[in-house]
């Protein structure tokens, strides 16, 4: 690459581009005027289509390397009761279902796209007519609920990339009864006696990267045996390891808040 008299190094026999983009007039100008920068795209007009090829295509690579790109994913998602799914913190999928439906067993599925790495949050419910944690209350069959959830989300090409398992960390913000004599209670009242519960807010961010989830523990995992799944389940080709999660106790917690880091 030779050097214009005085210092000036030339690109494409160009006196006028320097080598960084920005460009100015040779050393030895004669008309009086100082040197002008010029942009860098219209250094770009005078190097060839070639170059200017060469150049978009590299650009392209260093965008993909970074992976600042959003991809296409599919997910399925069954859950006794209710749940929702969120990428960083925004919502993606939402059971159709109410959570006020006493019964509702079904599954659902939809397309989603997100950049990676990105956060995984699922909000799972149990149904429960109030905090005592129990459903059918002042009936014959009135009990504990008992939950659970299974997830699995798949790539572009079909390619299960994600599915609940172990690997997920789950926190349970609402767990009623604290004692499971309360559902024997024939008078049961929240939070007196065994009815008493336990609940807390939704930590602010935890469905975000920068939240630390160092403390959360992580999923418990349930056989179809424990869980019994119902409607909708057996509608969906589950991934040979995607399994059956919820917090520690199916019948006690109610509400679970799980969250995985998708690399």
């Amino acid at each position: 690459m030779p050097d214009w008299p005085g210092g000036r190094r030339m690109c494409n026999s160009d006196p006028i581009a320097d080598c960084c983009g920005t460009s100015f007039l040779p050393d030895d100008q004669t008309d009086g005027t100082r040197p002008q920068p010029r942009m860098a795209f219209d250094v770009l007009a005078n190097i060839g289509a070639d170059m200017k090829t060469h150049f978009l295509a590299m650009s392209i690579v260093a965008l993909s390397s970074t992976g600042a790109y959003a991809e296409t994913f599919s997910a399925d998602v069954w859950a006794d009761n209710w749940f929702e799914l969120r990428v960083d913190g925004e919502t993606v999928g939402e059971d159709s279902v109410p959570i006020t439906t006493e019964r509702s067993f079904n599954a659902e599925s939809f397309v989603f796209e997100a950049e990676r790495p990105f956060v995984l949050g699922l909000v799972a419910k149990d149904f429960k007519e109030n905090d005592t944690g129990l459903e059918y209350i002042g009936t014959g069959r009135q009990q504990m609920g008992d939950g659970g959830v299974i997830l699995q989300i798949r790539n572009a090409a079909g390619e299960p990339i994600v599915v609940s398992n172990a690997d997920w960390q789950c926190l349970t913000i609402h767990t009623a009864p604290l004692d499971k004599s309360c559902e024997d209670q024939r008078n049961p009242v929240a939070g007196e006696g065994a009815c008493a519960f336990d609940v807390s807010e939704e930590p602010e961010g935890w469905d975000t990267a920068a939240f630390d989830a160092a403390s959360w523990p992580q999923a418990d995992v349930y056989t179809e045996a424990e869980v019994g799944p119902k409607a909708g389940y057996d509608e969906i080709a589950w991934a040979e390891d995607a399994r059956l999660i919820w917090g520690p106790d199916l019948e006690q917690s109610n509400t679970v808040l799980c969250r995985l880091m998708v690399e």
